[in-house]
């Protein structure tokens, strides 16, 4: 099947909606929720220190670090279903992982500002593969140079969101608060650390 790029310009984004079915999902969700070491660790925002809202965890073969806002992370050990899910994520997006950021965002008062995953560790045109489990959150993009170039993604359960090409340097991403939900999302961002 062939998917479209979401971007009009300066980047390629693909939509898998339905990548893994729905109990395949729950039941991910169930263990990632349960086994993953999850973490809220403070970040540096603009001078000052805050607890991100959202918990956080980091995976990966050995010796892969990864540092932004003023935090370095260092890879806990892949777990069998981590690896299961970088097994589907490749063989789908054609790509090769050696790192996974997971989020889970608890309700809709969890949230992560807008950013560009282009830290010099992750090289130039990074391709990251984001897998969501749990709660539908709206995923938002907006070019960092043209503002009114703006695009929302609906991530629900079991999708897959590749992000390749120029986009994490042209393009800004979010999860904006939404108070009204109530559920929690997993969000697992596969990535390939190329400076160690």
């Amino acid at each position: 099947m062939k998917y479209e790029n979401l971007l009009p310009v300066d980047g390629e984004v693909y939509l898998f909606p339905e990548m893994f079915d729905q109990p395949t999902s729950n039941e991910l969700f169930a263990v990632l929720a349960q086994t993953i070491n999850w973490k809220q660790e403070p970040v540096k925002i603009m001078g000052r220190e805050i607890m991100q809202p959202r918990l956080t965890a980091w995976y990966g073969d050995e010796g892969m670090a990864y540092s932004y806002t003023g935090i370095t992370m260092h890879p806990l050990p892949w777990t069998a279903e981590l690896l299961k899910i970088k097994k589907a994520v490749e063989e789908l997006s054609g790509e090769n992982f050696n790192s996974v950021l997971l989020n889970q965002y608890r309700d809709g008062c969890d949230s992560v500002g807008w950013h560009r995953d282009n830290e010099k560790s992750l090289g130039i045109n990074p391709a990251i593969g984001s897998v969501s489990f749990g709660e539908s959150r709206e995923f938002s993009l907006k070019h960092h140079k043209d503002k009114k170039l703006q695009k929302k993604i609906i991530l629900e359960n079991g999708s897959f969101l590749l992000m390749k090409g120029e986009t994490q340097h042209k393009w800004l991403h979010s999860i904006q608060k939404k108070p009204g939900i109530a559920n929690s999302r997993i969000n697992i961002t596969f990535r390939t650390i190329k400076v160690i």
